[in-house]
């Protein structure tokens, strides 16, 4: 088992590896424009999970999920020789949801404005529902 540190250091390297090798070696046209997110690796540094996002359409991204998919071998290479560990971590690619869960926060964040703006106004309207002063005052 590797120490925490490890893992994030290595896990930091295989994404610098993995950007850099999409972007200088693979030349294939289904490759969208791709950003590689995070990379996670598991407790025994045997398995990588790497998270992307694509810039484009549905199609855009199952095309560029292909494009990974059949250049998972040598991207496995490129991370054996720039890493240089005794086994060489699999490699996973997960489409990450980063985008759709920042939209989705800001549509959230937009309708509670609203509704914030809604009940500003209706209080800016409003009046006291029985007397200015509720509370009894003496006659001194």
């Amino acid at each position: 088992m590797g120490s925490e540190a490890r893992a994030r250091k290595l896990a930091d390297r295989i994404k610098v590896i993995v950007a850099q090798t999409l972007e200088f070696k693979i030349k294939d046209p289904r490759l969208g424009f791709i950003t590689i997110t995070d990379v996670r690796l598991t407790a025994d540094l045997r398995d990588a999970s790497v998270f992307y996002t694509v810039y484009g359409s549905d199609e855009d991204r199952a095309a560029t999920a292909d494009a990974l998919a059949s250049s998972k071998g040598l991207l496995r290479t490129e991370v054996g020789k720039g890493t240089g560990v005794k086994f060489t971590p699999t490699l996973e690619f997960v489409l990450d949801a980063i985008p759709e869960n920042a939209a989705h926060v800001e549509d959230l964040l937009r309708a509670a404005a609203e509704d914030d703006a809604r009940v500003h106004q209706q209080a800016e309207k409003a009046t006291y529902a029985g007397e200015p002063n509720p509370y009894r005052e003496s006659d001194d």
